[in-house]
């Protein structure tokens, strides 16, 4: 007794053989890396997004602070990354009024008690061109020394939290996987799908 196989189209078998040999090659890494870049500028579009409604700063100012390093075929690793304090007041849309200064960190417009932007009595307060539209606060007495304010707000550490953390892994979880399956299906000629 015995047992043979055989194959009438050898076209297909030659086909598939190939196929496998281009996932074993160098080629696959170079899809991976297309993939991945394709993943991460998506997130990254996702990420500038919801980073500017959750800090309340405007679009150019998140778009300068957030770096990306693309990936290459040999590291395969996309990286966001900010660096930087605590931001200065002054950049949340900030405005004098005899309250204090009424400003939006976090999107939230709040009148920060006692704090100034220009120098003068009332009504007539003067901008300070030094000043460079700084929100200041005395720091004691009448004539104690002035201090800037912050915001409270860090980029870095509001990349990763909050609705800028969720879109970034909901948009690299739902792109990555179609486009490495994409990558794979075009390097392959369609047999792999």
């Amino acid at each position: 007794m015995s047992l043979q196989i055989r194959w009438q189209d050898v076209e297909s078998l030659q086909r598939f053989d190939n196929a496998l040999h281009a996932l074993g090659s160098k080629k696959m890494r170079q899809a991976g890396n297309r993939a991945v870049n394709r993943a991460g500028d998506m997130a990254r579009t996702q990420v500038r997004q919801k980073l500017t409604r959750q800090t309340g700063l405007k679009r150019p100012t998140i778009v300068k602070a957030v770096r990306v390093s693309r990936s290459s075929p040999q590291t395969l690793a996309y990286r966001m990354s900010a660096h930087g304090g605590d931001v200065s007041l002054k950049y949340f849309a900030a405005r004098e009024t005899k309250a204090g200064v009424s400003a939006k960190p976090f999107g939230k417009r709040n009148v920060f008690a006692s704090t100034f932007m220009r120098a003068g009595w009332w009504p007539n307060r003067v901008a300070k061109p030094n000043w460079n539209g700084q929100v200041f606060k005395r720091a004691g007495a009448a004539k104690a020394p002035i201090e800037k304010q912050k915001s409270g707000v860090i980029i870095p550490n509001e990349m990763v939290q909050g609705e800028t953390r969720d879109a970034f892994r909901s948009t690299v979880a739902r792109v990555l996987p179609q486009r490495l399956g994409h990558e794979i299906n075009r390097l392959t000629n369609g047999v792999v799908s």
